[in-house]
């Protein structure tokens, strides 16, 4: 089956074929879906006739004249909605009849793939699988077909495809510098640029170091904050550049800040699970916090970081618990999710035998390797992350100067193999964290026994953690809850500084009293507000605490642990 996998891409050849079986058996006996989608495909095809026809008629052959104001044409929104054919030069004849063919294959197959009686998991990959190939079949990813990257070979004398030869052979030596397990070198990295924010580390374990910053104001809040990322990357999304670090504008609005930075497991680290990840990287540094502070600690956990930091807050809510654990101020989950019934595009890749697949492949070196994650996030997003990237790099001869975001992207790392696979039986395929058959300790965990106030945000574009998978966390606590809804995606919506342009939120506090309202009812009842949800958070964090400030301490210098950032966040290995 491992051997298997490295023709499949890492997709279960079993999870595939049974799906198209579900799809091919509920379409063999239906002749009323037959029916049903021959009509739509030919009405579908006389649309696109009378388009492409309308749109010779219009422009001609070639790039439409953009002095001219043909009259609008039936598929103009369609193609208005894909950033692939915005452009003016799709508009021409023979490009635009090529663009909406895609288009229309799209949304024929959409209505295709889902067939009455199919199990909803089958229905989502059938789905999604169709439009990975149809992403792959743009008329915008070859170059006889795509007018923008012709009519920029022409105007350059032929200069953009000889850029994007020399691209396309720079991105294929660096796939073989990852495949020898030699990452790429950037002129900005961890402390050279990027996770500036000066401070301390002031704990390490095996599995976590504890970095404290630097305070910047003369007096802090009481309450300290720690900030628990997800271990499945790096943790310095969070302190970034100077300009766009959470890190950084958390300690100048007078916030005493903890970090958690995860160590890079390798092979020895195997047997590592979620209640190891959970003890060591969570409940740890929140027992240093408390003996070093004396206060109750405001616990946020972003991701995966989320999912484990609520685990924890469960289980020191509990009776058991409440007289020996550190106290909590609240408990905040930055696009987290802690109820996996509605994951998304990530379900796709989630079922029995996918999860056995990884499971087979994990055995082998006991961890799954960072490209393979990475591998499988490009394929979830691979209309932009590949084909659109590709398509403006090799076709265009556009280089991509790689920002922060970018290379904190690439900073990939590992997940032990019981650790990954408690995750995805746990959490996705049995729900057990929402059911209350979640076990830590040995015990079962209820969310219902987190006593904070809690604050979620979830991102409009979240294909990774959906807001409205985010926004169930109402339904499985019984105490207050502030959810934000962000303009951008998984990071961007995250990493969104204050000062950013088009950035905007909805916000809403639910008392713990309140009646139940769906995603849809508290979309059109929270107000808006333009600008960062960063000062609303921070403003948030100090209304849960006591309100007391405190003189500023310099944390604590020691020569063995180091400062800020770490140790533990250059550790790389060959895979």
């Amino acid at each position: 089956m491992v051997q298997m996998a490295h023709w499949s891409a890492g997709i279960s050849p079993i999870s595939l074929a049974l799906a198209w079986t579900d799809w091919a058996l509920h379409l063999a006996t239906s002749p009323g879906s037959q029916n049903r989608l021959m009509q739509q495909a030919l009405q579908s095809s006389l649309a696109w006739s009378q388009d492409a026809t309308r749109a010779l008629v219009n422009t001609g052959f070639g790039r439409p004249d953009p002095q001219a104001s043909p009259a609008p044409l039936p598929l103009d929104q369609v193609l208005a909605e894909d950033s692939r054919y915005a452009a003016a030069e799709w508009q021409g004849w023979p490009w635009r009849p090529l663009a909406t063919a895609n288009k229309a294959c799209e949304a024929w197959w959409k209505s295709a793939s889902s067939l009455r009686g199919m199990q909803n998991h089958s229905r989502h990959q059938m789905d999604f699988y169709g439009r990975q190939l149809l992403d792959m079949m743009s008329p915008g990813n070859c170059l006889l077909t795509n007018p923008q990257a012709l009519n920029d070979a022409l105007r350059t004398g032929g200069k953009t495809l000889a850029q994007g030869w020399q691209l396309a052979l720079q991105d294929w030596k660096a796939r073989q510098e990852l495949a020898a397990g030699r990452s790429p070198e950037h002129e900005i990295g961890p402390g050279r640029g990027l996770a500036m924010t000066p401070g301390e580390v002031v704990m390490r374990n095996d599995l976590v170091e504890l970095i404290q910053y630097t305070p910047t104001t003369p007096q802090v809040e009481a309450e300290p904050v720690l900030i628990v990322p997800s271990c499945i990357m790096k943790y310095y999304i969070l302190d970034l550049s100077p300009h766009n670090s959470l890190v950084r504008w958390l300690v100048g609005q007078g916030h005493s800040v903890y970090i958690v930075s995860w160590r890079n497991p390798d092979q020895s680290d195997a047997l590592l699970g979620m209640e190891d990840y959970v003890l060591e990287g969570v409940q740890a540094p929140l027992a240093h916090i408390h003996h070093a502070t004396g206060s109750p600690i405001h616990l946020m956990g972003y991701c995966l970081g989320g999912t484990l930091a609520a685990i924890a807050a469960a289980a020191m809510g509990g009776v058991a618990q409440q007289a020996t654990a550190p106290r909590l101020a609240s408990l905040s989950l930055l696009a987290a999710e802690v109820d996996f019934t509605e994951p998304g595009d990530m379900g796709v890749l989630i079922d029995e035998a996918q999860v056995r697949l990884l499971e087979d492949m994990m055995a082998a070196r006991g961890f799954l390797t960072g490209r393979q994650m990475a591998a499988s996030f490009q394929f979830l997003h691979a209309r932009d992350l590949v084909w659109s990237s590709q398509t403006r790099r090799w076709l265009m001869g556009q280089d991509e100067v790689p920002n922060d975001l970018m290379i904190w992207n690439a900073d990939v790392t590992r997940l032990p193999a019981v650790m990954h696979s408690q995750y995805l039986r746990h959490c996705f395929l049995n729900n057990d964290l929402a059911e209350g058959r979640y076990l830590h300790e040995g015990e079962p965990i209820s969310l219902r026994d987190i006593r904070v106030p809690v604050f979620a945000v979830g991102t409009v574009k979240d294909h990774v953690a959906p807001w409205r998978s985010v926004y169930k966390i109402h339904r499985l606590v019984s105490v207050d809850v502030t959810f934000a809804l962000t303009s951008g995606g998984h990071n961007a919506g995250i990493v969104s500084e204050p000062g950013r342009p088009r950035r905007q939120y909805q916000w809403l506090q639910s008392p713990a009293s309140s009646i139940w309202r769906t995603p849809d009812e508290w979309v059109a009842l929270a107000p808006h507000h333009e600008g960062s949800w960063w000062p609303a958070w921070s403003g948030w964090l100090k209304a849960q605490g006591s309100g007391q400030l405190q003189p500023a301490r310099q944390p604590p210098k020691d020569a063995e642990l180091g400062s800020a950032p770490g140790h533990y966040v250059f550790v790389r290995y060959s895979d």
